[in-house]
Parts: C-alpha cells; structure tokens; sequence
C-alpha cells in the first residue's frame, strides 16, 4: 500500500474553495493535474476523471463517488480493470482555520498487487501533481470572485 498526502493553507473561505473545488467544467482553466472532471457530484456517481501527472502521460479513468459533503470532504474510489489489481482511494478534505481559510488536505491511498511496481511513479510524479493543483487551487479560491449560476459538478455550464 501506498499512502500520498499533501496540505496547503489558503485564505479563503471554505464556501469559496468548496465552489472552486466542485466546478468541474472549470477544470481546464486553471489544474494542471486533473484537467478534466465529468459527471454527477453524488454518492455512487460515476466520474470521469482526465489526470496529466507532471511529465507523464494523460489518463483517463471512471471512479466512483464516495462522500460528498460540502465544505467538507470529497471522496471517489478508482480501480484499474480489476478490483485489488491498482486500486485508489482519493480524498479532498477542507479543515476550517478561522473565518476566512481552510487547510486543503489532498490525499489518496493506493492498494493492489500493481502498486509495489508503480511505488516510484506515486511517490515522484503523482505526488508532484498534487502539489501542483494545490497551489493552482490555492491562486484561483484566493482571487476568485462570487460566480453565481455556475452549474456543479456535471462537467458543462448549464448542463
């Protein structure tokens, strides 16, 4: 098993980065590691989720929501091909600090008879991926400005 997890603070309120966080049809504009999120912001959703690890190559992959709790926490869990072969629990956590910020806990725990040989790739590149949409998240909740009528968490405005 395989355990990455970063944290970042970020002076913003936690509604604002909960907003930026579920706009997936933002996505493209602003995180370099997940560049593409679509489908249905629920428990026992489907996603689809387009990751580009920093100096790897894209992959696309279908997860299954887990916990959705606004503000708060969300949760999907991955699998390649078979269950126990590489699978991947990913988790966006917001921790309250004060009024005005939240600790950004991004984390994933990964498990399966693959993950001895991908241990390097996780632990280098995808841990690099993280910190890199932490910091964009971090840019884009603190400057963001109240975009009322977004649609959440369906991949498309409107839709």
């Amino acid at each position: 098993m395989v355990a990455l997890r970063t944290e970042i603070d970020i002076a913003a309120p936690a509604a604002r980065v909960w907003d930026v966080l579920t706009d997936f049809g933002a996505y493209a504009d602003w995180n370099p590691f997940i560049t593409r999120i679509e489908g249905p912001l629920a428990p026992g959703g489907r996603l689809r989720v387009r990751i580009q690890p920093p100096g790897g190559r894209a992959m696309t992959f279908r997860p299954t929501v887990l916990r959705v709790e606004p503000e708060r926490e969300l949760a999907w869990r991955g699998r390649t091909f078979l269950p126990g072969l590489f699978d991947g629990e990913h988790r966006f956590t917001l921790v309250p600090q004060g009024a005005d910020g939240v600790r950004f806990i991004h984390a994933e725990q990964f498990s399966g008879v693959l993950v001895p040989l991908l241990r390097r790739s996780l632990e280098t590149t995808t841990q690099q991926g993280f910190e890199a949409m932490n910091a964009a998240l971090k840019r884009r909740a603190e400057t963001a400005r109240g975009r009322a009528g977004t649609a959440r968490g369906c991949g498309s405005p409107g839709g």
